[in-house]
């Protein structure tokens, strides 16, 4: 096949090796109307295929070593998930195994148990309200109709973008009261329970830091970003009996929601790297503290195949 080999020239083996990185956040058992681009496990089966067929899938850290030491194989890549949703274990997880790969879960810690993250607040409240109007003028947040899925969807990406940059209790106390007016109770089964992570561990999955709740570490003090990475940290380690290398910021994006000194206190908090959201592949000598990843959403084998050799040649 034409495209192993030219991914095999853009990320050789040894000293000019370029990692690949994926993201992904949920992977729903079904379609979702109100998001069909959302994965789901028809599609995520699908694509593990290929990625069991074109590249060589490492464990996070394995690529981590291998990058600072300049030894990773041709056509290296990485699977990682962020944020701890309880379809990464009873969905994506056998899907994982059925093909033989491994994959990194950054688990936001505050939310395993019960917890429901402020976005998907406001989504599932949307989703389930029966009221054809929604009106959030009394939070200064407007009148929302909500007639069919796309309405829905208009909203919530509207409330998303105008909730998003606030401080994180703000963010939780406005989507509790969106809740309240929506007239629906969020749901406590998002997010997966403590056993569940370490049920993913013992399956032979790694496990990251992605902070307590959450937030934007770049609008945030010194002390509340390192109390938000050190608690993850010592969480995750207590519940696994081990020690958590890896870390995930929250959102990503180099500058918008993590600085320089954010950088700085995961190299000082006994991390071994850390990943961004900022798009294309990693190489050797690259700081190992903002590895570079992205989401191919593409449906087909081949517009799959295409994105992948994108994101190779973004990077060289």
């Amino acid at each position: 096949m034409v495209l192993k080999p030219m991914l095999e020239y853009l990320s050789p083996g040894g000293a000019r090796s370029r990692l690949s990185v994926l993201i992904f956040h949920r992977v729903l058992p079904v379609s979702d109307p109100l998001f069909p681009d959302e994965m789901h496990a028809r599609r995520f089966d699908g694509l593990c295929g290929w990625l069991a067929a074109w590249f060589n899938v490492l464990p996070l850290d394995a690529a981590v070593a291998g990058l600072k030491a300049g030894t990773l194989p041709a056509r290296a890549a990485c699977i990682t998930f962020d944020d701890g949703y309880a379809d990464n274990y009873h969905v994506a997880l056998p899907i994982l195994q059925r093909h033989g790969l491994n994959a990194t879960f950054f688990i936001a810690t505050g939310f395993l148990d019960g917890g429901c993250m402020w976005n998907d607040r406001i989504i599932e409240s949307l989703r389930a309200c029966q009221l054809p109007v929604l009106d959030l003028s009394c939070l200064g947040l407007g009148r929302h109709a909500l007639d069919g899925v796309e309405d829905r969807r208009t909203a919530i990406a509207a409330l998303i973008d105008q909730i998003k940059y606030r401080p994180g209790e703000q963010r939780f106390v406005v989507t509790e009261q969106i809740a309240q007016l929506a007239q629906v109770a969020p749901p406590r089964d998002l997010m997966m329970a403590s056993h569940q992570v370490k049920a993913l561990h013992q399956a032979g999955m790694q496990i990251g830091a992605h902070t307590v709740s959450h937030p934007i570490l770049a609008r945030l003090p010194d002390e509340q970003v390192r109390h938000e990475i050190q608690a993850s940290k010592d969480f995750l380690e207590q519940l696994l009996a081990e020690r958590v290398s890896l870390f995930a910021y929250p959102n990503g994006k180099p500058g918008d929601d993590y600085t320089p000194h954010s950088v700085e206190l995961v190299r000082r908090l006994d991390f071994d790297a850390a990943v961004s959201t900022r798009w294309g592949a990693s190489g050797v000598g690259d700081d190992l503290f903002q590895i570079r990843r992205f989401t191919p959403w593409d449906a087909t084998r081949l517009r799959f195949g295409a994105r992948m050799l994108a994101n190779l040649r973004s990077a060289r």
